[in-house]
C-alpha cells in the first residue's frame, strides 16, 4: 500500500515536472511569426482575451487561448499598455509580455523643421511609411476642425521639433500634438515679452516670427533682423521681405524672385501692402520667437545680405544703398531689404 502510494507521488511529481518543463518551454521559445517582424498594435481598454487574439491574428503564429491564459496566469495582465509594438524573430512569449507591460513600443519619428511650411509639413507626413494618413483626403479647414481649430489657417501653427510615435498611429495626432507644442511655446513667449512691441497680439507675434525665421542666414543677426521689421512697423513702413512674396507665389515660384514679382498684388506681397501678412508664412523655431518678443534695440531699418550669411545693417537709406552696392552689386532685386 504504502509503495503504491509513492508510487503514485512520483508519477504525479513526474507529471507536474513535465508539465512544467512543456510550459517553460513555451514560454521561452522563439514565437514562429509569419514574416521578419510583425506589428502589433494594442488600443486603451482591449480585454486581456482580444489583445491575445489580435496579437495572434497579426501574425505570431500562437494559440490565442494559450496566449491568454500565459498572460492571466503570469499576473502581469493588468499592466500591458496600449500602444504599437514589433515583434521579431527570437521573441519569446515572455519577451512579448515583457515589451506589452513596459510599454517598449516601436517608435518612430518625424522632425517638423525650422522654416518649413504648411506643404513641406503635409508632404513629410505623406511619405512617412509609419504613418496612418488619416488627413491625406482632408482639405486644410478640416485638418483644423479635426484639431478644434477651425477657421484657424494651418500655416505656422505647428512648433518644429522631433515628434516619436508609434508605427501606424495617425497623422492626425502628430499634429495635435506639434499644434498643442506651438499654443504652449507661443503663450508663454507672449507672456514675457518686451513692453511696447507693436504688435497687437500673439498672432501677430506669430506671423512677425515666421519672416524672422525665413530671413536668417546667421542666427547671432536674428536679433536685429527682429528689430528692423519691428521699426519699420512702427513707422508704417513697408516691411518688403522677399519671402513673403515667395511664399505668396506658392508652387508657382521658380527660385528666382523677379521685380514683376515684387509688384504683384497678393496679400503676403509686404512690397505692396503695409504691416504683417494675414498669416504666418512658415514654421518658426523657438530663437525665432524669442527674437521676436525681445529684439535688439536698434534704429535700423535696412539689412542686406552679405553673402556669408551674415547680413549688413544700416539706419539710413544712403548707408543701405552703399551696402548694397558692396555687397550686392550684381545681385537683382531680392535679398536686400
Amino acid at each position: 500500500m504504502i509503495t503504491w502510494f509513492w508510487r503514485m507521488v512520483s508519477l504525479l511529481l513526474l507529471t507536474a515536472i513535465l508539465a512544467l518543463s512543456i510550459a517553460a518551454w513555451w514560454v521561452w521559445r522563439p514565437l514562429p511569426l509569419s514574416a521578419a517582424s510583425v506589428d502589433v498594435s494594442i488600443e486603451p481598454g482591449q480585454s486581456v482575451k482580444t489583445i491575445a487574439a489580435f496579437t495572434a491574428h497579426s501574425g505570431v503564429e500562437v494559440s490565442p487561448t494559450l496566449l491568454y491564459y500565459f498572460f492571466k496566469l503570469s499576473g502581469q495582465s493588468r499592466f500591458i499598455r496600449a500602444g504599437s509594438y514589433e515583434i521579431t524573430q527570437g521573441n519569446s512569449a515572455y519577451d512579448l509580455l515583457n515589451k506589452l507591460v513596459r510599454g517598449e513600443e516601436n517608435l518612430k519619428n518625424l522632425t517638423i523643421v525650422e522654416g518649413w511650411n504648411w506643404r513641406l509639413l503635409r508632404q513629410a507626413m505623406d511619405k512617412s511609411a509609419f504613418l496612418k494618413h488619416d488627413s491625406s483626403s482632408l482639405s486644410d479647414d478640416e485638418i483644423m476642425s479635426h484639431l478644434g481649430k477651425s477657421g484657424v489657417a494651418p500655416e505656422g501653427r505647428f512648433f518644429p521639433d522631433t515628434y516619436n510615435f508609434g508605427k501606424g498611429s495617425s497623422d492626425l495626432e502628430l499634429l495635435r500634438r506639434a499644434a498643442k507644442a506651438m499654443d504652449k511655446r507661443l503663450e508663454a513667449a507672449w507672456a514675457n515679452r518686451d513692453m511696447g512691441l507693436p504688435l497687437k497680439n500673439a498672432e501677430d507675434a506669430l506671423t512677425l516670427a515666421s519672416i524672422v525665421e525665413k530671413e536668417t542666414g546667421l542666427s547671432s543677426d536674428r536679433g536685429m533682423i527682429a528689430s528692423v521689421f519691428h521699426n519699420r512697423l512702427r513707422i508704417n513702413m513697408p516691411l518688403q521681405t522677399d519671402p513673403t512674396v515667395i511664399y505668396g507665389l506658392g508652387a508657382s515660384f521658380d527660385g528666382n524672385l523677379r521685380r514683376a514679382d515684387l509688384q504683384t498684388d497678393h496679400p503676403w506681397n509686404t512690397y505692396v501692402h503695409r504691416g504683417l501678412p494675414p498669416t504666418p508664412i512658415a514654421m518658426p523655431g523657438m530663437a525665432a520667437l524669442q527674437a521676436t518678443l525681445h529684439p535688439a534695440t536698434s534704429k535700423a531699418l535696412y539689412f542686406v545680405a552679405r553673402g556669408d550669411g551674415s547680413s549688413q545693417f544700416s539706419e539710413n537709406l544712403a548707408d543701405h544703398n552703399a551696402a548694397v552696392d558692396r555687397y550686392q552689386r550684381s545681385v537683382s532685386p531680392g535679398k536686400a531689404q
